[in-house]
């Protein structure tokens, strides 16, 4: 039934695109300061 609801109802699908954009954002920033890290390692040797 949770299901059914999740996927058919408006206040389902606003919650399902609200997950799933939230867990869009930390993989989005995650590899951000990830890539931001090694660059500032790779930096830190050099100079």
């Amino acid at each position: 039934m949770a299901w059914n609801l999740l996927f058919s109802s408006d206040i389902g699908l606003l919650s399902l695109f609200t997950i799933l954009f939230i867990i869009g954002m930390a993989i989005y920033l995650w590899r951000y300061a990830r890539r931001n890290m090694i660059a500032d390692e790779k930096r830190a040797k050099q100079g």
